[in-house]
């Protein structure tokens, strides 16, 4: 690992980006709430924050830090039949917190489709990106829209 220990201790925060395509079947099943492992987005949004918590242990490379605050956001657009997950992370440390708003972005998309997958399994989970980090020395990166 990466040694951190000079670094300055500063509020760091990433917010990342995803999508599932889940088809029209899974969408209705997912509007509808009538799939028979449970609530697809409580569920999802659980996963999330269960991954932005274990980030280190599914990355080899990571460190261990104290996250302050995850916000996770599952939002539900008709027009694509998918399902679009930001996950925004904080935390004050030494080092940044863009994977593991990266992990809880996949977390949810993976969940996502688990729970739908009895419907069809031609979802497809993509863009999963960081959209946004300060702090650091690498300062504020905003992804050009």
């Amino acid at each position: 690992m990466v040694d951190v220990g000079d670094k300055e201790v500063t509020v760091r925060t990433a917010k990342a980006t995803g999508s599932v395509l889940l088809g029209a079947e899974a969408f209705e099943t997912l509007q509808q709430g009538t799939c028979p492992k449970g609530d697809v987005l409580t569920t999802a949004k659980i996963a999330a924050i269960q991954a932005v918590k274990s980030t280190p242990g599914l990355i080899p490379m990571c460190h261990p830090l104290l996250v302050e605050g995850i916000d996770v956001d599952l939002a539900l657009d008709e027009s694509r039949f998918s399902v679009s997950v930001t996950v925004a992370v904080k935390s004050s440390g030494k080092t940044g917190v863009e994977m593991e708003a990266l992990c809880g972005v996949a977390a949810a998309c993976l969940t996502v489709y688990d729970m739908l997958k009895y419907v069809g399994k031609g979802m497809t989970i993509e863009q999963i990106q960081l959209d946004e980090k300060t702090g650091g020395r690498g300062g504020h990166y905003k992804r050009p829209r």
